[in-house]
């Protein structure tokens, strides 16, 4: 059983699970933090899904492949504060840009050329 979000596979992650890796991976394919996924899980055992939520921690234990240790290093995508980070850097460097276009627009050096362009 293998779900796709993008180009991620939904794998389990030992290295990072507390038993077996099942909530680490689902919270590494959700991009949600790993307590998130054990909170709710959690809380479904004690909110009437008992059985429920144990079986499906058991299939879900033996139908996802353990992330290999290539793909654990390769798959260090960035997470969401990092991308609203670079995000941010090239709007504040096309924000810097603009204003410099904008200076030389307004500025005496662009009339000037303008005009002799026009003669």
């Amino acid at each position: 059983m293998t779900g796709r979000l993008g180009n991620r596979k939904l794998w389990r992650i030992p290295q990072k699970g507390m038993l077996k890796g099942v909530c680490a991976g689902i919270a590494d394919y959700l991009d949600v933090p790993v307590k998130l996924v054990r909170l709710i899980v959690i809380l479904s055992l004690f909110f009437g899904l008992f059985f429920f939520t144990i079986v499906a921690y058991i299939v879900l234990t033996f139908a996802l492949d353990p992330m290999p240790d290539a793909e654990m290093n390769a798959s260090a995508q960035p997470n969401t504060r990092q991308r609203l980070e670079a995000v941010d850097d090239i709007l504040a460097a096309s924000e810097s840009r603009l204003r410099s276009m904008e200076r030389y627009i307004t500025s005496d050096t662009f009339t000037l050329r303008s005009r002799f362009r026009q003669l």
